[in-house]
């Protein structure tokens, strides 16, 4: 009886665990039968590119909303730290590395200040982190004069980190390898490292078990020895971290910025991927390999409505009944434990 009632929920916790990865071979299945060039290695690729600058910031958002927070304010960030990056790197007396440097610093404070003022003050994180990202946004329209920005754009090593190739890197000439790392972006493998790395900490180290503890009963981790506020802010430091990284590989294929209206929606966009990707809102659960799953589906969205001919205003209508529809099964689930 045992026996066979653990043979019964294997499908459902297979499912429970891994049911965004099934539902993106499922989606790329069928458009690659209704729009065969859907699943063309270019259009593959080019997904997982434009998958990359929203990537990085739901990497970090994921950390957050397990610990039952959110971050209204990663797109103001990627704004506020991108203008930044552009003044300086469009100075010849400023070193490349340190205007990357200071595009880091400002996203991760910026970070870190959400995170001090959620627990110290004990405010709400959507007002917070929609206060301080309004804020950051308006600060840099203030420093640029609400004018477009532009770099230097003969700063190829720059440039090459938003448009370069893993041939740029490792120059193998052999036609049929030089074929394969000319066809891989840097974008991507920025993205993959990235999520390897918060993967790894949120599974294997204490600080992710606390994440997970945070989230699913805070209370309890306070009383069991856990620095609740601590985790949380570094959690929302992460997130501004991202949300610098983001700005980076934003920034660097155009080399320009105009502040009213960079990183808009980018935020949405990552909570959108997260949710899809099974992390509950409420916290406590959540993995980054899904998260990466929950961005190729709301960016495979849009590029599929293309090929097949469908009005891309419609787009976020489908984005919005996925997140819908995500919440609505994490309800359904809980209701059934």
């Amino acid at each position: 009886m045992s026996s066979n009632s653990t043979i019964r929920s294997i499908p459902k916790i297979v499912w429970q665990e891994y049911s965004i990865i099934i539902v993106t071979i499922f989606i790329f299945a069928v458009a690659g039968i209704i729009a065969p060039r859907f699943i063309q290695p270019a259009n593959l690729l080019l997904i997982l590119r434009q998958s990359a600058i929203i990537g990085v910031i739901a990497m970090g958002m994921t950390y957050v909303i397990i610990t039952g927070g959110i971050d209204l304010s990663a797109g103001h960030v990627v704004a506020s730290s991108g203008a930044v990056l552009m003044l300086l790197q469009s100075n010849p007396n400023v070193p490349l590395g340190v205007a990357i440097l200071a595009c880091f610093a400002v996203a991760t404070a910026i970070g870190l200040l959400n995170g001090v003022v959620i627990t110290q003050f004990r405010v709400p994180p959507f007002i917070v982190t929609l206060a301080i990202g309004i804020m950051a946004r308006s600060a840099a329209l203030y420093l640029t004069g609400g004018t477009s920005i532009t770099g230097d754009r003969g700063d190829t090593i720059f440039r090459g980190i938003g448009t370069g190739t893993l041939f740029d890197i490792i120059p193998i000439r052999i036609p049929a390898v030089e074929t394969v790392l000319t066809l891989i972006p840097i974008p991507l493998l920025i993205w993959l490292f990235l999520a390897l790395i918060l993967g790894a900490i949120l599974k294997y180290t204490k600080y992710g078990t606390n994440v997970f503890a945070v989230g699913g009963n805070e209370i309890a981790s306070k009383y069991s020895g856990i620095n609740v506020n601590r985790t949380k802010i570094i959690a929302y430091g992460l997130t501004g971290l991202c949300a610098g990284l983001s700005a980076i590989l934003d920034l660097s294929r155009t080399v320009t910025i105009a502040v009213p209206n960079a990183g808009q929606m980018y935020e949405f966009e990552a909570i959108t991927a997260v949710v899809i990707g099974g992390t509950l809102l409420s916290g406590g659960r959540g993995k980054i390999l899904n998260t990466f799953f929950g961005v190729v589906i709301i960016v495979a969205v849009p590029n599929l409505m293309v090929m097949l001919g469908i009005s891309v205003f419609l787009s976020g209508f489908i984005k919005g009944a996925l997140i819908l529809t995500a919440v609505l099964l994490q309800r359904r689930e809980k209701a059934n434990v």
